[in-house]
Formats: structure tokens, C-alpha cells, sequence
């Protein structure tokens, strides 16, 4: 099948990457940084970049300043700021705040589904939709997440029937798209495909996004396994910023830069400065005091760093 001529990347460095970030003084990120991170993102041409979580500070202390985020973000035309809002409550706040995109984050997995937000699934669903009503009143976007659309820490392989069923309940209630998550990163591009194809069963192919982790440094290839099927929306984050929870030690979210270098190598547009992509995650790790963890972004830097010698 031809592959898309044109991508869409989601970048989820400042949410889904800092909200892992270890707190310092009980604090984490400063907001500062975090609307830094933001503006250079949306500059270097991500047409999405999701801003933060109205999530509760006792359960994600890293989130805390959401609202600050919001307010201080300086929004580009045509660029989109997502915020997570998993209940009323924080779909309140972040209406107040200003949000025109919101998303919602349940799961395929019973158990993980009562582990990560203490209730079954279907009782997760029954609280998005009012979620999804209020906001759509209010001329919000909903995008829907499914964690563990292949693999679960608790349970194991997860049967696409299941992932499909998740699907099918977000797209009713009015979710524009649903991005389809490998929490563990344990896909393969067949696991990959086989769930995408029971998935499009239920919601059109080109309502649905991949969000894939690299556990065990298959996000690449299950990038490309969904580009055939047509997928043509995928999530990333920055430098790779964002660990697996369930995975001590090991890579978590796929790099942007690494995605991007691929997509443009395919000969798809993206809208995407990959150059100044890799310099941003240069920024970020230098302020977070780590390496980048993105291939493609240290082999640029590395080189730049030869010819300016």
C-alpha cells in the first residue's frame, strides 16, 4: 500500500515526557522552562503540542502548575495545545484556562484500567462521556487515548477485539480521533498491524493515531507497520523525554527526532524543522541534566559538532 504523503506529529514532551521528570523539593519542571519548551516546539513546526494534564497535584505533582502553563502559553496560528482532562473536574479548570483541545485516557486493559485510574473500563468510559459532552458544548476538541492497546504489565498480550471495543465507545462520544497506545512498548509491526486492522474495523483508519513506545526499540518499526495500513498521525516526544513506568531502566516514549528523520528519509512531509528539532532536545536534556535519547538527534549534533571544529 502507499504510504501517506504527509504525517502528523503530536508532541508530547512537555505532558507526557516532563510528567515523568523527578521531583526536586517537591517540585518539578519549573513553568518557565515548560512554556520554553512549548513556544520552540511549536516554532520548529509540531502542529500539535500538548501543553500539560488537569490532573490532580497529589496524583501527578509534576502537573501542578497546569493552569500557569495554559495562561502563559503563547499560541501560535494554526498550532494545537491539547491538555489532558480525565474528569469534570479538570475539564472545568482547564476550560477556565482557556483550553481548545482536550483529551481524554482510558484503556484496553481491565487491570491496568483499575491500577492507573481505580476503576474497570467501562466505568472509565461512563466518566469521559460527560467529559466529551461539556466540552464539545463548548467548541473543545476531544481526542481519546487507549493505553496498553497490545501489551499489559498485568495482564499480558491484549486481544485487538478489545482495543476495537475501547475505540468504538470513544469515537461515539465524539472523540475526533484516538491515539493508540503501546504503554510498555512490547508491539511488533504484525502485533502493530493486526490491532490497527481490528481497530479500523470500528473507527475510520484516518481517525486514528499511534503512540508508541520503545521499550524494546521497536517504535520505529511500528511507526512504518501503521504508515502501510495508512495511520498517518503518530505521537512522539522530544529528545525521547518520558520513561516506562513498568520497565525500570528502560527508553519510553519515541524520540521526535527520530520519527521525523525517518518520515522525511520516506520522502513524507511533516512541516517539521528537523534541524532545530535536534537542537531543542540539546536545550532540554542540558537543563534536565541528562543525554538525549534520541539516535537520530545525537548523530546530527555529533556532526554539526565536527564541521564547526
Amino acid at each position: 500500500m502507499k504510504l501517506p504523503q504527509k504525517v502528523r506529529i503530536v508532541e508530547v514532551g512537555p505532558r507526557d515526557g516532563l510528567q515523568n521528570e523527578p521531583l526536586i523539593d517537591g517540585h518539578g519542571v519549573p513553568t518557565a522552562i515548560k512554556l520554553e519548551l512549548i513556544h520552540r516546539l511549536a516554532d520548529a513546526g509540531l502542529p500539535a503540542v500538548e501543553a500539560t494534564a488537569f490532573v490532580s497535584p497529589k496524583a501527578i505533582p509534576q502537573m501542578a502548575d497546569h493552569t500557569e502553563v495554559l495562561e502563559g502559553v503563547r499560541r501560535k496560528p494554526g498550532v494545537a495545545y491539547p491538555v489532558l482532562t480525565p474528569n469534570m473536574k479538570g475539564l472545568a479548570a482547564a476550560l477556565a484556562a482557556g483550553a481548545t483541545e482536550v483529551a481524554v485516557f482510558g484503556a484496553a486493559s481491565e487491570a491496568f484500567s483499575k491500577r492507573n485510574i481505580n476503576c474497570t473500563i467501562a466505568e472509565s468510559l461512563e466518566r469521559f462521556r460527560p467529559v466529551a459532552e461539556a466540552a464539545r458544548k463548548a467548541n473543545v476538541k476531544v481526542r481519546g487515548y487507549i493505553s496498553c492497546v497490545v501489551g499489559c504489565p498485568y495482564e499480558g498480550e491484549i486481544e485487538p477485539a478489545k482495543v476495537a471495543e475501547v475505540a468504538r465507545a470513544l469515537d461515539a462520544m465524539g472523540c475526533y480521533e484516538v491515539s493508540l497506545g503501546d504503554t510498555i512498548g512490547v508491539s511488533t509491526p504484525a502485533k502493530t498491524q493486526r490491532m490497527i486492522e481490528a481497530v479500523a474495523r470500528a473507527v475510520p483508519i484516518e481517525r486514528l493515531a499511534g503512540h508508541y513506545h520503545d521499550t524494546y526499540g521497536q517504535a520505529l518499526a511500528n511507526i512504518y507497520a501503521s504508515l502501510e495500513l495508512g495511520v498517518a498521525t503518530f505521537d512522539s516526544s522530544v529528545a525521547g523525554l518520558g520513561g516506562c513506568p513498568y520497565a525500570a531502566g528502560a527508553s519510553g516514549n519515541v524520540a521526535t527526532e527520530d520519527v521525523v528523520y525517518m518520515l522525511h528519509g520516506l520522502g513524507i512531509e511533516t512541516g517539521i524543522d528537523l534541524n532545530r528539532v535536534v537542537e531543542i532536545g540539546q536545550w532540554i536534556c542540558g537543563v534536565l541534566g541528562r543525554e538525549p535519547g534520541s539516535k537520530a538527534g545525537r548523530a546530527i549534533a555529533a556532526k554539526r559538532a565536527r564541521a564547526a571544529a
